[in-house]
């Protein structure tokens, strides 16, 4: 173990963590509206409609799998009867779909912005490191996951152990040095797109609309018992029941004097103000 492992392993986590919550509270500071996904829909939306849904579900279940092999001990799939076997089988099958159905639904979206101008157009520089970034970190988590077949490193025992070491605040950095390089690869990626993901569009993903599943029912109420009748075309429509344009005069109290003029023509053309008096006084 040498000062690079202890610098990539051991504190390279803690700043990228400290990256990510600063820069998340500095643009949640200075740029709250920009919160969004910068959606480009308006200009194209059939493939949108497709890649679109494609990699964020797709996505989903990745993060679901990299909760389960990186959270859950290989000693509770031990209790819960789960062989190891059966184990790498349902992480290579579901994992493997998964990853590639997030690269397919990616390759859409980028064949979009690349070959719509008015998409391209409107690909922000940020974009431009987010995206073969994204693409990089799923491509290497493929080929992680492939290279399970050939290769019999157990990750729960190396990469899974150090990253739960991570939280008690004592790293194991042997435990991820001696993880295959294709690993490491992985990890490093990962970690640069959280150091990257409070200054892009990523950061639309702390504002997920969960307050739809907890939210009151929304009350809609009929006008009256009887059955809708539209209104008839022809019917008379009483304008004096409506309210009166507002006049600058109405907001002044009665007491106050105001003395009213008048434009005049002087004896040499300009323009002379004549005071009115008060018809209220």
């Amino acid at each position: 173990m040498t000062h690079v492992h202890i610098a990539l392993w051991g504190v390279l986590p803690y700043l990228v963590v400290t990256v990510l919550v600063a820069g998340t509270a500095w643009r949640y500071r200075y740029d709250r509206f920009g919160f969004t996904t910068r959606s480009s829909q308006l200009h194209e939306s059939r493939l949108l409609r497709i890649g679109g849904p494609l990699f964020h579900y797709a996505l989903f279940a990745v993060i679901g799998g990299h909760v389960m092999g990186l959270l859950v001990p290989e000693s509770l799939t031990d209790r819960l009867h789960v062989s190891e076997a059966q184990y790498h089988l349902v992480a290579l099958t579901v994992g493997g779909l998964a990853g590639l159905a997030a690269v397919a639904g990616l390759a859409i979206l980028l064949h979009r912005r690349l070959r719509v101008p008015a998409v391209r157009a409107a690909t922000s520089r940020s974009d431009r490191l987010v995206y073969p970034l994204l693409s990089v970190v799923l491509l290497a988590g493929l080929l992680a996951t492939a290279s399970s077949v050939t290769n019999p490193y157990d990750y729960r025992l190396g990469v899974s152990v150090w990253f739960r070491s991570l939280f008690v605040l004592d790293p194991d950095v042997g435990a991820m040095a001696q993880a295959p390089f294709v690993y490491q690869l992985h990890t490093l990626l990962g970690m640069a797109l959280f150091a990257l993901w409070p200054f892009s569009r990523l950061v639309h993903a702390f504002t997920a609309p969960l307050g739809y599943l907890v939210r009151p029912y929304v009350i809609y109420r009929s006008r009256g018992r009887g059955p809708y009748r539209p209104a008839s075309p022809h019917r008379h429509i009483d304008h004096r029941a409506w309210p009166r344009p507002w006049r600058p005069e109405q907001r002044l109290p009665a007491t106050h004097n105001r003395a009213r003029s008048r434009s005049t023509r002087g004896p040499r053309g300009r323009a002379q103000a004549e005071e009115l008096p008060d018809p209220r006084a």
